[in-house]
Order: structure tokens, then sequence, then C-alpha cells
């Protein structure tokens, strides 16, 4: 059996919410093999033309707009998860259409088709057009220009070419890993996704784009009882890889961490509450970087005026040795891609240099509004939604201190590596995170594990009081997605150990 690309779609398009179940018949499917690196591919996939790409963007453009682009995109989600000691449910989502944005200053117009035909085409671009209300002198065709794109994401073998066959094993390996480590696991619940996407992007300034981009997730949630305690932690890992990345030694690592972090949860307790020092541990904790702080750094939000940071470029936000980048180029990482969602080249940012905040983190529109070029950070969900600035891969570099020193340095405080569950105040900053699991730190020592408990503070606040940085950096692999106006984007997020002088733990008063 070998489904075309047409064929398929419309057998997803007749199950309930685009998904579609995984019946025998699929599982025994000839694997499909995914398109070669060229412009001509990409165009043959989406069965349209460099005409009609022209055609296009002049009907998008006939009321005067300053700028259109096309994004056309074909998604294909796997799902495998185990429940109750073996592989149960499995699913597919399809997804396949074209966003077609017009800009006039910094109002956006939008419209998008799952049809990829001239009549749809047309019909999406003269609605979205209707942002603009002038009549155009006529747009005349500029040459194409191919973007000659990076590969920040190799792939060995493609999840088209794997069958749920294939898979099934190691999230068996993942569970049965887990029961034999400890004798008090009751159940597992296990997941692995992967999402292959085409991309094919198109705009009124001649260039022309390509881009295909693989995504997995595989992990795990561990549930141990206790004399009648229950617990639960859960473990895994996400990169931009194909299945090349479904080793013995993934499933091992992810098993692991998930017992030792869930038998620990037993041993420990709540933490007094009131201000204190906070270390948060390398790794996972670039999460409270990631949401209290770089947010606020988003351009979109500083030219509205609604960041703390709109007025403080080229000013001293940090201690001299901190210095904060958002960076796509990463590979492999989660939040890695060759180029935006607007066609723009990934790159470096760095947003503080040494205390100094000297980047925004732009789209085009911010970008053209700061006179600035954009830094790769125009991300949208999918080809439903438009492009706004978003994180990649945000960490803090390395700073002079030692893990050890930073610790020893503490007299009543608590090390906190594993943020969950919080909310966060753009505008000023404020926040309040979930923390999972910690120690307390008592005269220089981690001593008694911590669990369940809060830490709250503002975001520019914390910033500025952190006092010691190591040179330790952790880039985490964790399954993380950030939401931003209803759109969810993958993110990689990193930090050495880091020492905040004064947060509040919210715990117990006793």
């Amino acid at each position: 059996m070998n489904l075309k690309r047409r064929e398929f779609i419309k057998i997803s398009g007749i199950t309930a919410a685009g998904s579609l179940i995984v019946p025998a018949v699929f599982q025994s499917c000839k694997p499909q093999v995914r398109l070669t690196n060229d412009a001509e591919s990409y165009l043959s996939h989406f069965e349209v033309t460099s005409q009609q790409l022209e055609k296009v963007i002049s009907a998008a453009m006939e009321k005067g707009a300053d700028y259109a682009d096309l994004f056309f995109e074909h998604s294909l989600e796997n799902y495998s998860s185990l429940e109750d000691n073996k592989v149960n449910s499995a699913f597919s989502n399809v997804g396949y259409g074209v966003g077609i944005r017009v800009l006039k200053g910094d109002q956006t117009g939008y419209a998008y088709s799952e049809t990829i035909t001239q009549e749809a085409m047309l019909k999406a671009a003269r609605t979205a057009a209707n942002i603009a209300n002038s009549q155009s002198s006529g747009f005349s065709p500029v040459n194409i220009t191919e973007f000659a794109k990076p590969d920040y994401y190799p792939v060995v073998s493609s999840w088209e070419e794997t069958s749920v066959k294939d898979k099934i094993p190691y999230i068996q390996r993942l569970n049965d890993n887990i029961f034999a480590a400890d004798k008090k696991v009751t159940r597992v619940n296990a997941v692995l996704g992967d999402t292959t996407s085409y991309i094919l992007f198109y705009n009124s300034e001649g260039l022309l784009a390509w881009d295909y981009r693989p995504m997995v997730l595989f992990g795990g949630v561990c549930i141990m009882e206790q004399n009648g305690r229950i617990e639960n932690y859960f473990a895994g890992q996400s990169f931009r890889m194909g299945s090349e990345f479904l080793t013995n030694q993934i499933v091992d690592e992810i098993a692991r961490e998930a017992v030792e972090k869930t038998s620990m949860l037993f041993e420990a307790g709540m933490p007094k509450a009131g201000e204190m020092e906070v270390v948060m541990g390398a790794g996972d904790s670039g999460i409270l970087l990631h949401e209290a702080i770089v947010h606020a750094f988003e351009a979109d939000f500083n030219r509205k005026n609604l960041s703390i940071f709109a007025d403080k470029m080229g000013k001293k936000v940090a201690e001299d040795f901190v210095n904060i980048v958002d960076d796509g180029t990463l590979k492999g990482k989660r939040g890695a891609i060759n180029f935006d969602d607007e066609g723009n080249a990934s790159e470096k940012t760095r947003i503080v240099s040494n205390g100094i905040l000297s980047s925004y983190l732009h789209d085009r529109i911010s970008a053209k509004y700061y006179n600035v070029k954009p830094t790769g950070n125009g991300r949208r969900q999918d080809f439903r939604n438009i492009p706004i600035p978003r994180m990649r891969c945000t960490y803090m570099e390395n700073g002079p201190h030692k893990k050890e020193e930073i610790i020893a340095s503490v007299k009543n405080g608590v090390y906190v590596d594993n943020f969950s569950n919080g909310e966060v105040n753009i505008g000023q900053g404020d926040f309040t995170f979930f923390v999972k699991f910690g120690y307390l730190i008592e005269n220089g020592k981690l001593t008694r594990p911590i669990k369940d408990f809060n830490i709250i503070g503002n975001g520019p606040q914390a910033l500025a009081d952190m006092v010691m940085v190591a040179d330790d950096l952790s880039i985490t692999n964790g399954m993380w997605t950030c939401g931003k106006n209803g759109q969810g984007a993958p993110n990689s997020m990193g930090i050495p150990t880091v020492k905040i002088k004064k947060l509040t733990v919210g715990g117990t008063n006793a």
C-alpha cells in the first residue's frame, strides 16, 4: 500500500478533529520518502509554480500594501502511547495549507486556506489585502532569490521511513526499565511523538525558501506508591532529529531520571516560607530565565510599550558577568531553525552583553520600527497564524564562579532545578513558579530535599539580583513549548548555576 499525499489528506479529513487512529492496515503501508532539497521539489510537492506565486502576491498587494508573503506548510504528526504495560494507542494528524500575510505600516492582514488551488489562494490573498485601502499603482514581480539555508538539523533516517512497529520496542523498553528499577513503581505512562513539516515560503521581495523540519519527543511518567503515599515524576527529551534519535541509551537515560526523581520525592518536605537566597541549578532552571525575563525582551512588547524594558536599550540591566543570548543555530536542539517563518536567517542574538541590554528579539515589523535588521525570531505555530517575535533557544552564558562556591556562599536558602507551572506578568515582570523538587541550603551545604513550593518574584529585579553565575552552563533537552498570543512554539533553554540574592519562597509557616 502506498498512499499519495493528496489521498492521505482526504482520508485524514473525514476523521474527528483531524486525527487518524492508526489501524493495522496503516502499519503495513510503505513508508514515504522525504523530498530532495531543492526549490523544484517543494514547488511540486505543493503543486504550485513560481508564476502562480507571483499572481497570488500581486493580488495580495493590489490595494497598496507595503509587503506580502506566502507560507505553505504540510505537517505530519504521529503519536504512540503506552498505558497498562503495553503500547495500546496511536494516532496521526495532518496539517496542510497556506497562510497569506499582508503588511501596511505596522498593520497586518491575514488569511489562510487549507486548499491550495489558484482560486482559493487568490481569494485568501484578496481578503488579506483589505488591510490596505488604496489602489496600487501595480505590483511588478521581482527576480526570485533562493535562500541558501544552512542545515541545523541534519536527518539520518526520516520519520516517514519509520513505521509504528519500529517505535514500539523503545516505548516498551522505557516501561520495562522503569518497573525493573524500583519495586515501588505501580504504573507507567509513556508517549513517543514525531513531526515532519515541509515548509515553502515566498514573499513580495522575491525571496523563495524551503525547509524540512523534523521533531521528536519521548517521555514517560513514573508513578510510585509507598505506605499509601503516591508520588509521580515526568521525564522526557525532545530534539530536531530523525528516527536515529531512538537508541537504548536515550531510553535508559529517561527511565533513570524518572525513577530517581520520583523516589526522591518520598524523602522531601516543604520549606519554610519567606524571603531568602535562591540558587537556580544548571539546565531546567532556564525556564525562569525564559518566562520571567526574556519574554520581556521580545520586540513587540517593547514596541507597544508594554514591557518594563521598553526604555532600557543600551542601559545596564544586570551585573557585568551576565550575558544572555537567544540562538536558533544550535544543531539538533528543539528550538533550532534554519530560517524563521518570515524567511529571515537564523542567528545567535546577543540580548544582554556584559550586563547591558543590547538587542530585542525582532520580527519584520519590529525591525522596521526600530530600524534594525530582523533577528530571525518571527515564528508562528502553523500556517493558520501570523508570525510574531518568539524565542528559539534562550540561555545565559557561563560566568566567573563555581557551583560549589555559589552553594558555599548561602547560609539559608534553597536550591531549585525543576520548575513547572508558572504565571508571569510581562508588563512588570512579576512571576510565580511552582517548583516540583529542590533542596534546602543550610550553612553552605545542600541538606534536606524539598518539594511542591512556589518561587515568587519580579523578573527584571531577579535579573539585577543575579549576584553569582557559575561556569557549568547546561542546555536542557526538555519538551518545552512556549505559549504566546494563543500560539505554541517549540523552544530550548538553558542556564548555568545562578545565585539570586532574594526571592520569596512560598512554603509552610511552621
